[in-house]
């Protein structure tokens, strides 16, 4: 199992599963750079999915780039609307991109170099959930801005599954009417979201952790 140089984290077992032959066998395999691994390409499509989702919030609140009201604001010029829900995405997405750092590239030894190159998998994997939450966040933004904008193009003109989802969301969080405080409003959509995906798991009888 271990040699009498191992220290105790490093004695655990870590099973060897072998589906085909219905056996498990435990032995150390203490490294855990296949995990580590999988976290940092992870990490690398969850940055993508938010920088992809807040430049769509811009293309939403930029009037340079469509004909909606500036920010979406009711009173353009005099309020400033979804400006700074777009500021909050920028920085999620920002702070993604230092988190998407792959983790796994770093090892400083340890136990007096008994523990010489370690994976780095728990910093890998914590920094993924980071990015996870953050990506939420910043599809959160992204839906109350596309409601906004919906609702100045005309809500009758939905497809009938989209202006269901609309409805859903519109009862969490109220159109934007005169300048307010967001932050509420978008964790309320950030937990609707997450609920939302872990109901669509356990349908499809997966298991989400987080």
């Amino acid at each position: 199992m271990h040699n009498q140089n191992s220290n105790f984290w490093g004695s655990l077992p870590n099973p060897l599963i072998f589906s085909d032959e219905n056996k498990v066998i435990s032995g150390g395999n203490f490294h855990g750079q296949p995990i580590a691994f999988a976290m940092d390409f992870l990490k690398l499509g969850i940055a993508e999915t938010a920088n992809i989702a807040e430049r769509r919030i811009e293309r939403l609140v930029n009037p340079q780039l469509n004909d909606l009201p500036p920010f979406l604001s009711p009173n353009p010029g005099l309020e400033s609307g979804a400006m700074i829900l777009q500021y909050s995405a920028a920085s999620l997405v920002s702070e993604n991109k230092t988190l998407a750092h792959p983790a796994s590239v770093d090892s400083i030894p340890s136990s007096a170099n008994q523990e010489d190159h370690v994976s780095m998998g728990t910093i890998a994997a914590r920094h993924a959930l980071q990015m996870l939450q953050n990506t939420r966040h910043v599809i959160a933004i992204e839906l109350i801005c596309a409601m906004q904008a919906v609702e100045f193009r005309g809500i009758d003109s939905m497809a009938s599954q989209t202006r269901e989802f609309y409805k859903k969301a519109r009862n969490l969080v109220p159109s934007i009417t005169k300048d307010r405080v967001f932050a509420t409003d978008i964790e309320r959509l950030a937990n609707w979201l997450k609920n939302d995906e872990e109901s669509e798991v356990k349908h499809k009888g997966g298991v989400l952790h987080e």
